[in-house]
């Protein structure tokens, strides 16, 4: 296995100087600055549209998600950047993953991965972000549930190798500099990790 690695990093936030792009941008940093390629997609930057059309629910991708592919290129390592609203991903970022994960698949398919698609053997990582603290989550299951239908179910149909998640909580809108940046130092090492389990006799950045 190649140790340079390709990094698509899908990030879904409305506004354009919000902590969920500030993540995905330093996680696409701390890849490149180890030789690895990344590319970030910001959904609501690109205009990206998330609603599933009949076509496509029978296997035939739209024009715009053959482009997204396009862009995607044989990529390594899927990135979703998101925050949890209502105890689940933003809409923009489910569509994305109706569109663009799902194209191809006819609809009425098992749920099972099929064998040569587009996402067999990669790797998805999840990096997600709240205003509430993680034992209100984990008192509502909301963290587990994630993991079950966004980390586990979808490595089930798309046959994705591993996926791995960081959640960063307590996210609101005056919180200080200072634990932005302790959060921005959990996201490098969470990508040093990520780089780690791709080539695992490689090992992840030393971070100082």
């Amino acid at each position: 296995m190649s140790q340079t690695m390709k990094h698509a990093i899908i990030a879904c936030h409305p506004a354009e100087h919000s902590f969920t792009l500030s993540v995905a941008q330093k996680y696409a940093d701390t890849v490149q600055a180890q030789g690895h390629e990344p590319v970030i997609r910001d959904l609501y930057r690109i205009g990206f549209n998330p609603v599933l059309g009949e076509d496509e629910r029978e296997g035939r991708p739209a024009s715009d998600v053959t482009k997204e592919w396009a862009i995607l290129g044989k990529s390594d390592v899927f990135v979703l950047v998101y925050p949890i609203w209502f105890g689940a991903p933003p809409a923009m970022l489910v569509g994305y993953i109706d569109r663009v994960f799902g194209a191809g698949r006819n609809r009425g398919s098992k749920g099972e991965a099929e064998p040569g698609g587009l996402l067999a053997g990669t790797h998805l990582v999840s990096l997600t972000s709240s205003g509430s603290m993680r034992p209100w989550l984990d008192e509502k299951g909301i963290l587990n549930s994630l993991r079950t239908v966004y980390d586990r179910y979808l490595a089930d149909v798309f046959g994705f190798a591993e996926t791995a998640r960081y959640h960063f909580d307590g996210i609101v809108p005056d919180l200080p500099e200072r634990e932005v940046r302790q959060h921005l130092f959990q996201v490098e090492k969470a990508a040093g990790e990520v780089m780690s389990r791709l080539v695992p006799a490689w090992p992840p950045p030393t971070i100082a």
